[in-house]
């Protein structure tokens, strides 16, 4: 099992070309390849509802199957259980599957009622960035997920570590920030194409101040993908919670909330915030 740490932030419209003129970048040329990825689960869920996600993906005429676990994090980083390998196809690996303990625990049956449930496309730009024994896979996004006859867009940003502190992620992430519209995501494909699929959103609940910040950070996820200004008003409020119960975050928070009150609230003053909110409030909770 390897251990997947990284830092994951939605985009603006205008985003991914910011990113691209970003200094930060400069010099660096970016590797493109197109991610065809199908998501496996049981009809009931039974993957979801442990927080696991396992796909098949076609990359760079390789067929890759991986198996991710729960995760901890909040305001955009995340830290998983990972376990990848390179498979012959055209379906799933049962028998290397069989003997990971996560799948063990499940207990017998659960490999012969997996199916497909819903897929994503999309295109990955990646830059590799190092700099005083720290290196960061920068990864842009760009594509579908795609359920029956419904899809929503993908537009995001992984930063992930390869080497060094996991706090150079955030240092990055707000560096980028200074010129690209972004905001930190707690929510991962697989979780946002089980909610397609579902046609329902979830969610997490509020109570110390992580936990506030990742149920506002889902509840912009929610927007995002659903246009539902219901989850716009949901994370204003889990600032607005926030606000009154943590003094040390109070002007950040209102800041926040404030900004989400217009439609244009995505912007680098809001991203710059969110970040800073990400920061100082580094306690994880458990991620979807």
């Amino acid at each position: 099992m390897a251990k997947e740490i990284e830092f994951k932030l939605a985009l603006a419209p205008a985003g991914p070309e910011a990113l691209r003129r970003h200094p930060r970048l400069a010099g660096l040329e970016p590797r493109t390849t197109q991610l065809g990825n199908t998501y496996f689960d049981t009809p009931d869920g039974r993957l979801e509802s442990e927080r696991m996600a396992l796909r098949l993906r076609h990359a760079d005429g390789r067929l890759l199957q991986t198996l991710k676990t729960s995760g901890q994090g909040s305001g955009g980083l995340s830290t998983r259980g990972e376990w990848e390998w390179e498979v012959m196809g055209p379906g799933l690996d049962l028998g290397r599957l069989a003997d990971l303990p996560p799948i063990e625990a499940l207990g017998e049956g659960v490999l012969g009622e997996l199916r497909p449930r819903f897929a994503t496309d999309f295109a990955r730009e990646i830059w590799w960035w190092e700099q005083d024994g720290t290196a960061i896979e920068i990864a842009l996004d760009l594509g579908e997920i795609e359920s029956d006859a419904h899809s929503v867009p993908i537009r995001e940003l992984e930063l992930e570590l390869k080497d060094g502190d996991p706090a150079a992620l955030i240092e990055l992430a707000e560096a980028l920030a200074e010129r690209v519209p972004l905001r930190p995501s707690d929510t991962s494909k697989a979780a946002r194409g089980a909610a397609l699929l579902a046609g329902r959103w979830t969610l997490p609940d509020g109570g110390s101040a992580p936990a506030w910040l990742h149920r506002a950070v889902v509840a912009l996820d929610a927007h995002a993908d659903t246009g539902d200004a219901a989850f716009r008003e949901a994370a204003r409020e889990a600032f607005l919670q926030l606000a009154e119960r943590h003094a040390d975050v109070e002007p950040m928070a209102r800041r926040l909330a404030e900004a989400l009150r217009h439609d244009d609230w995505l912007n680098a003053d809001t991203g710059r915030t969110l970040l800073a909110l990400s920061r100082h409030l580094p306690d994880a909770v458990a991620l979807g």
